[in-house]
């Protein structure tokens, strides 16, 4: 099977998403922490009413992103249209709540003031992750389409068996 250039492109791509879901997974985490345990007032930690939002989706895109991106390792692993199908499907459902968790950051934004530099970290990581995403999405659908971007379903390598080899089965 000829890599084309999807894969190329795609493996790169997929580990600065995964880089950068863990980054988000940790800073989700410690500002959800402080926001449950009342330390909110320190400095640097100036909630309003869309930060519990906000991080509870930010965290929801970080684990469900970091989960979405092992399937795609596998996915440039195998490098198969059945392995794509689901790394596809898996990416848009990423991308639809980190769509979600980008819409709640604009929102932190415009409402808050004295946000701290791990709530605007936060915020810019998922503004940043919402476009690379989409484009991950889109280079694995480019793949769905042709196989100039990825494997289709006309690969010749295809099949169980060689060449001349019998179809397994039930004849009717």
């Amino acid at each position: 099977m000829a890599t084309g250039m999807g894969r190329n492109a795609i493996a790169p791509l997929l580990v600065l998403n995964l880089i950068m879901y863990i980054v988000v997974i940790g800073f989700a985490s410690w500002c959800l922490n402080h926001f449950i345990n009342g330390t909110t007032n320190r400095p640097g930690f100036a909630p309003n009413g869309a930060t519990f939002y906000f991080l509870v989706f930010a965290i929801l895109a970080g684990v469900v992103g970091a989960v979405s991106k092992l399937a795609g390792i596998h996915h440039v692993r195998v490098y198969r249209h059945e392995s794509l199908a689901t790394s596809a499907a898996v990416a848009l459902i990423t991308w639809a709540i980190t769509a979600l968790a980008f819409g709640l950051a604009c929102k932190e934004i415009s409402v808050s003031d004295g946000r701290g530099w791990r709530l605007r970290v936060l915020e810019a990581f998922i503004i940043i992750l919402t476009f690379t995403q989409l484009l991950y999405v889109l280079l694995l659908h480019a793949g769905l389409f042709s196989d100039r971007f990825g494997p289709a379903y006309r690969d010749p390598d295809y099949g169980v068996g060689g060449p001349g080899a019998e179809p397994k089965g039930t004849r009717v």
